[in-house]
């Protein structure tokens, strides 16, 4: 590809060495832009050229503090993989109120370990019920409860100079009808009537639903809503609007969202709801090829402007529909460099409920790694809902139903279940699938909630789950208030907007005493606090634990049923974690560390003496206490 002249006008006045530096940027992913935009619309250098010039204006206004981290990101493209990366998600206005809080009051987190930080959606929603944020009314400016453009650049230069990333919400499904593209639109013009999918008669609409699932069963049922007669496609609720992604110029509006909030500073890009953009008659209009065409030509412009910010896929979806996400075929190295490992925490909780790790030996051993320049994120909890995505193969060929183990565990994490410790609330009751969802804190799901129905077995849960996803590879992130144990917001359903919503109950507010709380000896908080932290800071001085190291699960039948075994190897060693999901003490072969790679092993996140524990054991037989998290090197 070559400059065009308005790129060429942008650029004019820059330094030669950056007018260099972008040409050789040029050089490096316009292929990669002009296949993406080929694969998508008819006038492909034309669409290519907009963006180009979109990327040479971003490339023109970027600050030279943000273009020396560009330098050092490209000669450390491995900077996300590291295992120092620790992260930490919440809302800027439950953690601290506002942007200017929120950088008051880093402290807290630097001593947890954090060095990734996500900021749950704060550009401008629509006023009233707006999905938690998801509902943008304009991408260009803050939330104003929350601050200001401003305030958001100055943030993220302060989280940098603590060695934090900042991550931010980029909804790309879908806009608030308040928006002013949705505005346009239904005030009749043309333009702006095909950024959306609007149908006149109901023919089309019918035919699409035939085959298309429902997000919100309870209450936005259907994915159409009648709007002055017409039928405007409307996924998730009916004031968020889906987006044409099949009409170019929504791209290139994208592009310059991108490039903005690139120039605030914001080095990772959530792209929420990604696997909805394309639409297909007859699919489930859900990872479509097209998707991937999409991200590669936003992330090949971006990394024309900015190559420090990076794409995370908000892709929640089955475990082989998941690693295009990440780059196949094609698209390898070219989409996201970052995706969520939402099989990894359902069968996390899967293994706590059932005390079995069988189903997911089998389903997370069946997952190919990850390309060399991409990762996961990997978590316990997130702001959302648990969905129970069980594959029914993977539990057909371990002999159990998908349906049959779905219905346990939401039985189970609503309380419901003889026995359980977890004290979850049903979200989201399809009463045709039966498929039911649960919210709740990390607590409140382990036997910390408010009945406190297991206490020492609850801490125990908290610090095993959360030392299986920090050992996985990728990003463990921590949901805001698990790390101090809450239980969960009892007055969840007080707030404006939420009382149709018990998500709200895993989304506690943060003040100054609940973080103070970390400090009271022998406290819920302090105990978590503490045990999470010491998590994030042996993972940091582990390089077995970089996110090239592929994670092996050992399947082999000799292993206890109670036992999770993974194994990573790296250059500089190799790393076992053993993980006990029983309240019993489980055995295992010492011939097995030896196997393994640890041949003289040391146990390095507790600092349990293994020969305690049976090493020395005459019958060459190791005893793994309940819940145990071993990580062995």
């Amino acid at each position: 590809m070559v400059l065009s002249e308005e790129a060429r006008d942008l650029l004019a006045d820059l330094p030669m060495h950056r007018r260099q530096t972008f040409e050789l940027r040029l050089q490096q992913w316009g292929p990669d832009l002009l296949d993406a935009v080929t694969a998508l619309y008819a006038s492909p250098d034309e669409v290519a050229s907009a963006l180009v010039t979109i990327a040479a204006r971003g490339f023109a206004a970027r600050s030279d503090e943000l273009h020396r981290l560009d330098e050092r990101r490209l000669l450390q493209p491995d900077w996300f993989q590291r295992p120092n990366m620790f992260g930490y998600a919440c809302y800027v206005d439950r953690y601290a109120s506002t942007l200017k809080g929120m950088g008051d009051r880093l402290d807290h987190l630097t001593d947890l370990g954090v060095t990734y930080l996500h900021m749950m959606p704060l550009l401008k929603p629509r006023p009233g019920d707006n999905d938690g944020g998801y509902a943008v009314m304009d991408f260009s400016s803050v939330r104003e409860d929350l601050g200001t453009n401003e305030d958001l650049a100055e943030l993220a230069t302060t989280l940098r100079s603590r060695g934090i990333s900042s991550v931010v919400d980029l909804v790309l499904n879908h806009v608030a009808r308040e928006h002013d593209w949705a505005v346009a639109a239904r005030a009749g013009d043309a333009k702006y009537r095909d950024y959306f999918l609007i149908y006149p008669e109901r023919d089309t609409p019918d035919r699409f639903e035939r085959t298309l699932p429902e997000v919100f069963p309870d209450f936005a049922p259907g994915s159409f809503t009648e709007v002055d007669g017409e039928w405007v496609w409307t996924t998730f609720n009916e004031w968020q609007w889906d987006l044409n992604w099949a009409n170019p110029a929504v791209l290139l509006e994208f592009a310059e969202i991108v490039v903005h909030l690139a120039n605030l500073g914001i080095e990772v890009l959530r792209l929420d709801a990604i696997a909805f953009l394309w639409k297909r008659l007859g699919t489930n209009c859900q990872n479509q090829p097209e998707v991937h065409a999409v991200t590669q030509a936003l992330r090949a412009t971006c990394r024309l402007t900015a190559p420090a910010t990076l794409f995370k896929a908000e892709a929640i979806v089955g475990p082989r529909d998941l690693m295009p996400y990440l780059g196949e075929g094609r698209h390898a190295g070219r989409v996201s460099d970052i995706a969520y490992h939402n099989s990894l925490m359902v069968h996390v909780w899967s293994m706590l409920a059932s005390g079995s790790t069988d189903l997911a030996r089998h389903a997370l051993a069946g997952l190919p790694p990850t390309p060399p320049g991409g990762t996961w994120v990997t978590y316990v909890r997130c702001h959302d809902d648990i969905g129970w995505a069980i594959d029914d193969s993977d539990a057909s060929a371990r002999g159990v139903t998908g349906v049959g183990h779905r219905q346990f565990l939401a039985d189970w994490y609503s309380g419901e279940f003889d026995g359980s410790w977890a004290e979850g609330l049903v979200f989201q009751h399809n009463k045709e699938t039966g498929d039911r969802r649960i919210s709740g804190t990390a607590a409140a799901l382990t036997g910390l909630g408010p009945s406190r129905k297991d206490v020492a077995g609850g801490f125990a849960r908290i610090f095993l789950a959360h030392a299986v996803v920090a050992a996985w590879g990728g990003i463990p992130v921590v949901w805001s208030g698990d790390e101090i144990g809450s239980p969960g917001d009892s007055d969840w359903a007080s707030e404006d907007g939420h009382s149709a919503d018990n998500r709200w109950v895993h989304r506690p507010r943060m003040t100054d005493s609940d973080r103070a709380r970390r400090f009271e000896q022998g406290s819920d908080a302090q105990r978590v606090f503490d045990g999470i932290a010491l998590i994030a800071r042996v993972r940091a001085g582990l390089p077995m634990l970089h996110s090239e190291a592929p994670t092996r699960v050992l399947t082999d039948a000799d292993i206890d049923d109670g036992l999770l075994v993974v194994q990573r190897r790296h250059p500089s060693g190799t790393f076992v974690g053993v993980f006990n999901v029983t309240g019993e003490h489980r055995p295992l072969a010492r011939a097995r560390l030896t196997d393994l790679g640890s041949g003289d092993p040391r146990e390095v996140l507790s600092g349990h003496d293994l020969a305690e524990h049976g090493l020395d054991d005459p019958d060459g037989m190791l005893w793994v206490p309940p819940y145990a998290a071993w990580w062995i090197v």
